[in-house]
């Protein structure tokens, strides 16, 4: 129980994190953006995913938009914490190999993709999350 509030700072960065890359590929971060609008983050998808047909590049751009909301909402209110932080370790790790092998060793890097990741799954084989619901449900 030592680690509660390290574990709980690890949840937030990751979920905050996570959910400001979805909040530039919308736009909310305006002249800050990497990609600024949708269509930018398709291409930029169409990159990352040079060896998929046009087609199942879109579908994996909205299917990791799906995920990057999902998980991190989820990491944040502590809600099936294991399966989130799992998740979002498997991501990022996806995310990661492929900004790796489209855009080279730097990209990943500079983003802390790789440290998403590993944070991801550091979290995931934690025993207990006490700031969270899963932990209020198990006290219950």
């Amino acid at each position: 129980m030592k680690n509660q509030f390290q574990q709980l700072f690890l949840r937030i960065a990751i979920s905050i994190t996570m959910l400001s890359a979805v909040a530039d590929r919308f736009g909310f971060w305006g002249d800050n953006s990497t990609w600024g609008n949708w269509g930018n983050f398709e291409i930029y998808t169409r990159k990352l995913t040079f060896f998929l047909p046009e087609t199942l590049s879109t579908v994996s751009a909205y299917i990791a938009t799906s995920l990057e909301i999902l998980f991190p909402v989820m990491l944040f209110v502590g809600y099936k914490t294991k399966i989130s932080a799992y998740g979002s370790g498997i991501l990022l790790f996806i995310f990661a190999v492929s900004m790796t092998v489209a855009l080279g060793a730097k990209a990943p890097l500079d983003y802390s993709v790789w440290v998403g990741s590993a944070g991801a799954f550091l979290l995931a084989v934690q025993q207990e999350y006490q700031y969270s619901i899963d932990y209020m449900i198990k006290k219950k």
